[in-house]
């Protein structure tokens, strides 16, 4: 197997709506994407997959050596020796890739967050400088294109925790802000026993009215940008349109996300995918 093709594995086996965002892109920029996604299911899988916080956080030191390899020109693992041709043809700064890893440590450290603005330095890293590095990828000439990728990364990562509430719990872990549970008077305890009520979907509503803003927001500046980069960004108005469909899934569902995780169907996925880079 090559190193593409077990990134190319890794990213169709996951499910993931990004996969769908991937296929209408030239092939070398669709090599690079894909590797990047792979890089990031990698470490990701690390923090979710290892129960035993010091061994997942000594493989996260062994990714951030493996980035050294990488930018030495020396990768070891499929994903990084798959991401070695990107960084020759577009600028992905081993900085931001450092941030993802960084952001896969503070699920290691920081089950809980006080506040909205604690979150957002976790979004960030986990989604914002991925949407950060996929710019680079899909190309661009106005720099107002690294604000629309980061806001439209931001809003991804809220729309993953808005779905993964459930899931996250069952693994001890709540990432909605700890001064909002409170405003909404829902107990931490009624999350992580998956107890739902009115309140909780009050709470949850809010959270996603809060991934909408994100979501218009970076529309707004995806229209401010020339032609050229907006052809060039449509993977992530294919994104958009995918999880934009599955926040209304989640209202229509009346946000019962404790105890199922609503998704769409890889059909739907599609659909939609070629449906909006039609229209983009």
């Amino acid at each position: 197997m090559t190193p593409q093709d077990y990134c190319q594995q890794k990213a169709s086996q996951s499910g993931s709506s990004f996969y769908y965002s991937f296929l209408f892109l030239p092939p070398n920029r669709r090599r690079a994407i894909t590797a990047l996604y792979a890089f990031c299911r990698e470490v990701d899988d690390v923090v979710d997959e290892c129960h035993d916080p010091q061994i997942a956080a000594t493989k996260l030191v062994w990714w951030r050596h493996e980035l050294d390899n990488l930018y030495a020109g020396n990768p070891r693992h499929p994903v990084t020796r798959a991401l070695l041709p990107a960084l020759a043809e577009f600028n992905l700064p081993q900085e931001l890739l450092r941030e993802i890893i960084d952001g896969m440590e503070m699920d290691l450290q920081q089950p809980r967050y006080p506040d909205f603005k604690a979150l957002s330095l976790y979004c960030y890293r986990v989604a914002g400088v991925v949407g950060l590095l996929a710019a680079e990828i899909f190309g661009y000439r106005d720099r107002k294109t690294q604000k629309y990728a980061h806001d439209l990364g931001m809003a991804f990562q809220l729309t993953n925790i808005v779905r993964d509430v459930g899931e996250d719990a069952r693994r001890g872990r709540i990432y909605l802000p700890a001064d909002e549970l409170q405003r909404f008077d829902v107990p931490a305890t009624d999350i992580l026993n998956a107890r739902y009520s009115d309140n909780f979907r009050r709470l949850m509503e809010f959270q996603i009215e809060r991934a909408e803003q994100y979501y218009a927001q970076a529309m707004g500046e995806m229209n401010q940008l020339p032609e050229s980069d907006r052809k060039a960004q449509r993977p992530g108005l294919v994104m958009a349109g995918i999880y934009r469909t599955l926040l209304d899934e989640i209202k229509r569902e009346n946000c019962q996300v404790l105890a199922q995780r609503i998704s769409l169907t890889p059909v739907r996925k599609l659909w939609i995918a070629c449906r909006t880079w039609i229209a983009g």
